[in-house]
């Protein structure tokens, strides 16, 4: 058990993303039930230590820096995100929590790619909403302490400058005939969202 345990903490640290139970038994050509009984012991064994690594096991599973030590990743692997994903961050930010599906109406398609790179990042967090039906997507500590936001949305937009970008990209959508658009484009202009 012990090297099987070895095995899956090198494919989690090797990875740096999050795995599912099968994806693991299958890199390791292992049997899932064996593998998830390692797995199980091996979160245990991280949080008994005083270390700075844990496995979260939120969505699947991956290893990660602790929470207080998020300052030193910060410092030497700053989150670089491209332009659009950005945008769709920031009506995550000025909306939260939405609705993926409001999203995807908002942003487009590619809503779907953004949200799953700023998953990854830790930047947000996805639930379930109480009817199953779509996802309620909020953002994590971690977004507001990589912006040095504390709770005021306008802040984000003074800060990331691109309040005019996000409001294009609005501009863009509505005159493409999505009626929807033009309340958020109201809203993102008068720096107010819902509550």
């Amino acid at each position: 058990m012990e090297q099987l345990k070895s095995r899956i903490e090198a494919v989690l640290f090797v990875t740096a993303k999050v795995l599912q139970i099968k994806d693991i038994a299958e890199i390791l050509g292992e049997e899932p039930e064996v593998v998830e009984e390692a797995l199980l012991e091996l979160i245990m064994d991280y949080a008994s230590r005083d270390g700075a690594l844990e496995i979260d096991d939120e969505n699947g599973y991956i290893l990660q820096v602790k929470e207080e030590h998020l300052d030193i990743v910060e410092k030497l692997c700053p989150v670089e995100l491209k332009p659009p994903v950005l945008k769709t961050l920031t009506v995550i930010a000025l909306k939260e929590p939405i609705r993926q599906s409001l999203l995807k109406d908002l942003r487009g398609s590619n809503a779907y790619e953004h949200v799953a790179e700023l998953l990854e990042k830790g930047l947000i967090s996805r639930h379930k909403d109480k009817n199953g039906r779509s996802f309620n997507i909020k953002t994590t500590p971690k977004f507001a302490e990589y912006f040095k936001l504390k709770g005021d949305v306008r802040a984000l937009v003074k800060t990331l400058n691109i309040d005019k970008g996000v409001k294009d990209d609005l501009e863009d959508e509505r005159q493409a005939g999505k009626s929807v658009v033009k309340g958020v484009k109201d809203e993102l202009e008068d720096g107010q969202h819902e509550e």
